[in-house]
């Protein structure tokens, strides 16, 4: 119910239904300041008496004919602390003493009080603030019942969480006037706990523990029958020989003969000072020990053992500063440990002191002393202050240093001999297959040199360059794949439907004895990844399971989407979505003493002519780039499955642009182009191509000059072409800086492996990949100036 500062618990509801009385009796109240309010029927009434109300104004009338039964339900269900003051106005000569109807009512309402119509206007207000005074009471009533109830709740809160025991008892004495037993009238958790005495409430002691010490009884009963408090100690051999703090005093009144006591059980504290009285007894002759064995180990000790202060003074030395210094300890007490310290190690020792003195204690500290012959000694040390001294303890360990520094040398040569043997490995790779490349370029290009050579020849011996020149560039792009340091050309998309149009190529990889199988999942799953790399992976990975199984078996491919990264070759394992991509084979397995060799470049099992050892290389390099990795399992004898994992996208907002398809290299018509190319070779073959195909080229040797041509007000140029490697400012920095003095003028980057490109990316600029041929140059150029003027109009 709503509490009295509410100002609706002073509100007095009116039912009047019948005439101008309710109007009337709103009226006269608000002219007397008294809150009202205005209802039009019983049950109106009654929902406001369930908000709240001061007093109720009712006409007979309105009791009349209705059922009465759900206000007297509200009546009957008030708290103990209500009793809402109804006023009834009835007609001129039917009160209560003359009127059974008014009777039942004055039964029913309770609190009631009748005004016969008509009445006077002081006589209404007098009676309604008579009720209300009665309600304000009623208010007063609840909040001290409130009060009680919370009190209350404090006690038996306090009774049953409090750490020390509690009990009340009422005494029991003999003819003589005896204390000779109590019963306990009620008990705290507490008490159970610390005297083992259970359901104890209504029971005497002597029926819990018969042999209760006398003395006990004796206590309790001089203060029932004194009513004088009493603190004491002693102890219950019936209950565990436990000793007890007891504080206890009289309850009620002197007749009820009833004691409060309020207890600790300090059995391990007395326990303790017995024991502390045994030691005591002994201590000089303890202490006299302990100071002569304290003594052996200062002097015996090999280790270094001081006493300074926190100004950095030494107070005391033990005899082992002589043994590993040389300094006679009496001349090192007195003197700062900065005279004595090794000069590259004063500051942080002094930081070191600085913490120790603030009583944070050091462990393992490392620093160096000077020797009385001058040289270094390395001491760890460990620190403990108390007040403005700081006890130190330090152990030599120059000869663990010096080990420790002779393996980490040895560590640092076994490194780079790996290094040099993995470089060599790799080299001695690309050197293999770069040469055998070399040697059909070479052959092919001293037959082309015979003039009578005849011209279908010449066509093969052109195709075998051309061939052989498109071989060398996927060897240099997995290189690169492994290393990481490939240029991707990453886009968003769903990676079920890429497999699933791949299943035609793997079954032609693979060959008809391989039953390629596929498992994708219900719903779409996205990456950001290079396309076309990651169908090489693919593939690359199916031609490694197609030669485990021999050319037979079963490939299995499975997509998980939303798979969690694990850990993978000591790498922390990741919870942000993956999409899973596996391929799983029956071949024969991979031996586990070689599995950890597989994604190394140029590392094959198979047969010489079957294999470059690049596949798996391209895979890793690929996953790795991609923010991803590649984990592989294998049991010998039962297959191995192979598993890429890629970062999870949301879907692009706009589809992957269409593939471009090969057409014939149009020409230039006159459009102008700014080469930007440091290597002589290269520019000079790129502009002479540019020229045969109808462009009008410039030539910068660097993005300098690039920048001072294209700031010349007499240039004009369609497109930029640069090489991404140069010395001082990179190709794509200068693009970023043409695009932000020119943003129209179109930009085409090149590059064979970049540092800028693999870690940056593209940066939204066109890339052609090294080495290109006359098509792809002239055709991306083209296309650039295009895009450019669509995008103009």
């Amino acid at each position: 119910m709503t509490a009295p500062h509410n100002p609706s618990s002073e509100r007095v509801l009116i039912l009047a239904p019948l005439g101008r009385d309710a109007r009337i009796a709103q009226s006269l109240m608000g002219e007397a300041t008294i809150a009202s309010l205005i209802v039009r029927d019983l049950d109106g009434m009654i929902a406001g008496l369930v908000e709240t109300a001061g007093a109720v104004v009712v006409t007979e009338e309105a009791l009349q004919g209705v059922d009465l039964s759900p206000l007297a339900a509200w009546i009957s269900d008030q708290p103990p602390w209500s009793d809402m003051p109804f006023v009834v106005l009835v007609r001129h000569g039917a009160g209560a003493e003359r009127n059974p109807a008014a009777t039942r009512l004055s039964e029913l309402l309770g609190n009631v009080s009748f005004v016969e119509r008509p009445f006077h206007p002081t006589t209404l207000i007098s009676v309604v603030r008579a009720a209300l005074r009665g309600r304000r009471r009623q208010y007063e009533a609840r909040a001290r019942l409130e009060a009680l109830r919370v009190e209350r709740q404090h006690y038996l809160d306090l009774f049953e969480n409090i750490d020390a025991g509690f009990c009340t008892f009422e005494m029991k004495f003999d003819e003589a006037g005896r204390a000779v037993d109590y019963r306990f009238i009620e008990t705290n958790p507490a008490f159970e706990a610390q005297t083992g005495l259970t359901n104890a409430a209504g029971r005497w002691m002597r029926e819990l523990a018969p042999d209760h010490d006398a003395h006990w009884f004796e206590i309790y009963g001089r203060v029932a029958m004194t009513g004088e408090p009493v603190r004491f100690e002693s102890s219950a051999r019936e209950l565990g020989q436990r000793w007890y703090d007891v504080h206890a005093f009289r309850l009620d009144k002197p007749e009820q003969r009833r004691v409060a006591a309020l207890f600790n059980d300090i059995t391990p504290r007395r326990q303790l000072e017995a024991r502390l009285r045994q030691l005591n007894e002994g201590l000089e002759t303890q202490v006299a020990e302990r100071t002569a064995e304290r003594d052996r180990v200062w002097r015996n000790s090999r280790d270094l053992l001081t006493v300074v202060g926190i100004d950095g003074v030494f107070r005391a030395v033990n005899p082992a500063w002589t043994a590993i210094l040389g300094h006679p300890h009496e001349e090192v007490v007195g003197r700062s440990f900065r005279e004595f310290i090794w000069p590259d190690d004063l500051k942080v020792t002094e930081a070191a002191l600085r913490e120790a003195s603030d009583a944070r204690d050091l462990t393992n500290f490392e620093n160096r002393f000077r020797h009385l012959d001058g040289t270094p000694r390395w001491f760890s040390w460990r620190t403990s202050a108390e007040g403005d001294l700081i006890y130190a303890y330090g152990r030599e360990i120059t000869a663990e240093k010096q080990q420790a520094s002779a393996l980490a040398q040895a560590e640092e040569a076994l490194r780079q001999s790996q290094k040099l043997e993995a470089v060599g490995q790799l080299t001695g790779g690309v050197a293999h297959d770069f040469n055998n490349l070399l040697t059909i370029i070479r052959s092919s290009v001293d037959f082309l040199r015979r003039p009578d050579l005849p011209e279908e020849r010449r066509r093969r011996y052109v195709d075998a360059i051309s061939e052989t020149t498109d071989r060398a560039a996927r060897l240099t792009g997995q290189l690169l794949a492994f290393a990481r340091r490939q240029a991707l050309n990453p886009e968003v998309f769903e990676v079920g439907a890429c497999v699933c149009s791949l299943t035609d190529m793997l079954d032609t990889v693979t060959g008809a004895r391989v039953n390629v199988q596929s498992s994708l999942p219900e719903r779409p799953c996205f990456v950001k990844a290079d396309r076309s790399q990651f169908e090489t992976a693919l593939v690359n990975m199916a031609v490694n399971a197609r030669d485990a199984m021999n050319g037979e078996g079963t490939l299995k491919l499975r997509v998980i989407c939303g798979a969690g990264l694990p850990s993978i070759r000591g790498h922390a394992a990741s919870g942000r979505p993956f999409v899973a991509v596996s391929l799983t084979d029956t071949g024969e397995g991979i031996a586990p003493d070689i599995i950890s060799q597989i994604f190394e470049p140029f590392y094959t099992t198979k047969e010489i002519g079957k294999g470059t050892g690049l596949g798996l290389s391209q895979v890793f390099g690929f996953a790795k780039q991609s923010g991803g990795d590649v984990a592989v399992e294998s049991t010998q004898g039962a297959g191995a499955a192979f598993t890429i994992y890629l970062p999870e996208v949301e879907e692009a907002a706009e589809p992957a642009p269409a593939l471009r398809t090969n057409r014939p290299a149009p020409v230039g018509g006159g459009r102008r182009v700014l080469i930007v190319e440091d290597n002589v070779e290269v520019g000079g073959f790129a502009t002479q191509t540019l020229q045969d195909l109808g462009y009008v080229t410039s030539w910068a040797m660097n993005a300098s000059e690039a920048l001072v041509m294209l700031k010349d007000p007499d240039a004009s140029f369609d497109v930029v072409f640069s090489d991404v490697v140069m010395p001082g400012v990179n190709g794509v920095d200068l693009a970023r800086e043409i695009r932000r003095l020119t943003p129209d003028l179109p930009i085409v980057l090149t590059s064979g492996y970049s540092d800028v490109l693999a870690q940056e990316g593209r940066s939204g600029f066109e890339l052609l990949q090294k080495p290109y041929s006359v098509e792809d140059l002239s055709r991306v150029l083209r296309l650039a100036i295009s895009s450019s003027l669509e995008s103009g109009r």
